[in-house]
């Protein structure tokens, strides 16, 4: 157990897994779970040569019954993920609005978890599916763990949690075939939607490029929620949680997230691991909206709906705290798949609200964890444990691993001086924010949540041209899915209710009719907040590709690397072959990448040199290389024979493409403003 004396930093975590950890080692002696050596470990016991297997062989019975007990039941849905660990630094106390001790003292790092994940597909599903994003975190203070249970969005499909269960089936492949794996492009997910018409404004994120972001580093969170913060004197402020990455929030394109699917289905989770390993921290910055108890019903939606955000333009996101993740897991299975995530997790000074579908995670995040982790012991569990002490009379029950002494497991109790005893508030107990509730005992929903449509054309005003292409491109792909022609209508008539042209947009894509313009929403309102365009941009950790072949312009190739690293920029050689290239002055590169192990999809730059002696199928390969970035609208530098190749495919030579006519460093700052502008989305009309 942990010293009740110990001070939590930000180390904490690391230190108390360290007591579970195991680490390979070239003098260890194999032996059996119960310590046993091993003389042998390849050949089963046998009765003679050629004699059947004998039930009497103890090590292999308990080697094949671990094997055959491995895996354990993956998440119904979030099955996908990866994980990081880090740490959480405040920028400014919340004390005048939260008690939590952890967001209180500037001078405390706490320690952290995070989980990034997809939300439909199983969990040997591709990363980069049209799908929400989970971004859970767990945070080990000194006073209990808090889970932040955010996603990628900070809205949701349904109003209450009753109806999960039904969107889930909805959306998860269809059960009289098992298709499509991780992908709502089919009849029973739309079929759902047009019957649930609540769920519009979260299908419209679903649709935009949210819904491939380029890396869980350049992903926002959300909390979803509306959550209370309680201070010390019992005042509560309504609250809402954002997680904002450093990098801003960057997409990839749709064709682009396909053939990655197939070219790297770990892309995702390979950036981050990647990333973290050369240094590259994910850094996201914590920001809160906070609102006053009696604002509640100042706005023309519900503050407890969420199928709504907050506006940040309304009520500002106010920036308290930094996390970074700089910690790769050192096992996945120990700590991505059996950490154990629930909104319940709270601590004195964060508290619940009545929001119906918060209210029902409440219940349903423990009993998953009772199925997936074997019973109830899973906060036992290395990656789940508290880095402060815990005490309660809980008892036994599957992998128990706490050693209970004593004769006591009850309260109350005078053999034990009725120790483990209660603690009040003022000394740091949990005491539940003391809201006036009364009503009836009903199923119905307030008539404040009645409105679905008018927050998802604020969504559609907010876009960019550009980005309102991909949304009709999004919808026009997934329902142009659906085999069954009266659910397309439906869609479209449904999304007719918040804008005419998105809806006639698709209707000419689908070959359906046209809903009237009259039933479109009458909201003009824009949140310049929720556009990606507005979004930090910088060219720090963009990945590069730069292509050379023998003979390639050695002085020219050096500077540009030179300053493309200087400006942190991830460069990477490629070439026909693995190994040294040389060039004009004998000086060598050494290629780690080929036109076979990687395409310009895993890339977010192209930078083609050339060289002299480059053959026929070499350029072939360059010009597909550069024809493919040219179409995913991503920054080009070309030079020397590059330059030449670029002109030989008649691609228009618009924003983005950097012709080196310039000196070397002139030539590499304008390919680092491309690299950190991200698209060029003027090429789609060229």
């Amino acid at each position: 157990m942990i010293n009740e004396d110990k001070k939590i930093n930000a180390n904490s975590k690391n230190e108390q897994l360290e007591y579970f950890r195991s680490a390979d080692s070239e003098d260890k002696k194999l032996t059996t779970n119960q310590g046993v050596k091993v003389s042998e470990d390849e050949e089963s016991l046998t009765a003679g040569e050629r004699g059947p297997t004998l039930m009497e062989d103890f090590h292999f019975r308990e080697k094949m019954t671990h094997f055959d007990h491995e895996r354990i039941p993956e998440r119904v849905v979030h099955a996908r993920g990866f994980s990081a660990h880090g740490e959480f630094e405040l920028y400014e106390s919340m004390k005048p609005y939260t008690k939590a001790k952890f967001l209180q003292n500037t001078n405390v790092k706490t320690p952290v978890f995070t989980r990034f994940s997809t939300v439909v597909g199983s969990r040997g599903s591709k990363d980069t599916p049209r799908d929400v994003r989970g971004f859970a975190t767990k945070f080990y203070t000194e006073e209990g763990n808090f889970d932040l249970v955010a996603n990628n969005f900070p809205v949701f499909f349904i109003q209450d949690g009753m109806k999960f269960p039904d969107v889930v089936h909805a959306i998860k492949p269809e059960p009289h075939n098992e298709m499509p794996q991780a992908s709502g492009a089919h009849d029973t997910f739309w079929d759902w939607v047009s019957q649930n018409q609540e769920s519009a404004h979260m299908v419209m994120w679903l649709m935009s490029d949210r819904a491939i972001p380029r890396s869980f580093r350049m992903m926002e969170g959300f909390g979803v929620h509306a959550f209370r913060f309680v201070n010390d004197e019992g005042k509560a402020h309504f609250v809402k949680f954002h997680w904002k990455p450093v990098l801003g929030t960057h997409s990839l394109v749709w064709d682009e997230a396909e053939k990655l699917g197939g070219k790297d289905p770990d892309f995702n989770r390979r950036d981050l691991w990647e990333s973290i390993n050369m240094g590259n921290y994910a850094e996201y910055e914590l920001g809160v909206q906070i609102l006053e108890e009696k604002d509640e019903f100042n706005f023309d939606f519900d503050i407890l709906d969420s199928t709504k955000l907050w506006p940040e333009e309304d009520i500002p996101v106010r920036i308290i705290g930094k996390m970074t993740l700089n910690r790769n897991v050192d096992n996945v299975f120990a700590e991505n798949e059996q950490v154990a995530f629930h909104v319940g997790n709270v601590v004195p000074g964060i508290d619940f609200t009545n929001d119906p579908l918060l209210q029902t995670r409440l219940f349903s995040y423990t009993d998953t964890q009772l199925l997936r982790l074997g019973g109830p012991n899973f906060h036992e569990i290395p990656i789940n444990r508290p880095v402060c002490p815990f005490h309660n009379n809980q008892r036994d029950g599957f992998h128990r691993q706490t050693i209970n002494k004593g004769q006591v497991s009850y309260r109350n109790n005078a053999l034990a001086g009725n120790s483990p005893h209660t603690v009040d508030e003022k000394n740091g107990g949990f005491a539940h924010y003391q809201e006036k509730v009364e009503g009836r005992k009903i199923q119905s929903r307030s008539k404040s949540f009645e409105d679905h449509f008018s927050q998802a054309k604020l969504f559609w005003n907010s876009m960019s041209n550009a980005e309102k292409q991909h949304i009709i491109d999004g919808f026009s792909f997934e329902v142009g899915k659906v085999q069954y022609k009266p659910v397309q209508q439906k869609i479209v008539d449904m999304f007719g209710k918040v804008d005419h042209g998105l809806a006639a947009a698709i209707a000419h894509k689908l070959d359906v009719s046209v809903p009237p313009a009259n039933i479109q929403s009458k909201v003009t309102k824009t949140s310049p907040a929720l556009s990606q365009e507005n979004t930090p941009k910088l060219a720090e950790t963009r990945k590069t590709a730069v292509i050379i072949s023998d003979g390639f312009n050695g002085a020219e190739v050096k500077k540009v690397i030179e300053n493309l690293q200087a400006a942190k920029v991830q460069v990477a050689i490629l070439s026909d072959r693995l190994g040294s290239i040389t060039a004009d002055d004998n000086s060598t590169l050494k290629a780690k990448h080929t036109f076979l192990t990687d395409s310009s999809v895993v890339f977010d730059a192209v930078y083609i040199a050339g060289g002299m002696k480059a053959d026929i199928m070499f350029e072939k390969k360059a010009k597909m290389f550069m024809q493919e970035a040219f179409d995913h609208f991503k920054p080009i530098a070309v030079s020397n024979e590059g330059e030449q190749w670029f002109k030989d495919k008649q691609l228009p030579s618009k924003a983005g493409v950097v012709i080196n006519k310039q000196q070397p460093d002139d030539f590499s700052k304008q390919f680092i403003d491309a690299i950190a502008a991200h698209r060029f989305w003027d090429r789609s009309i060229s």
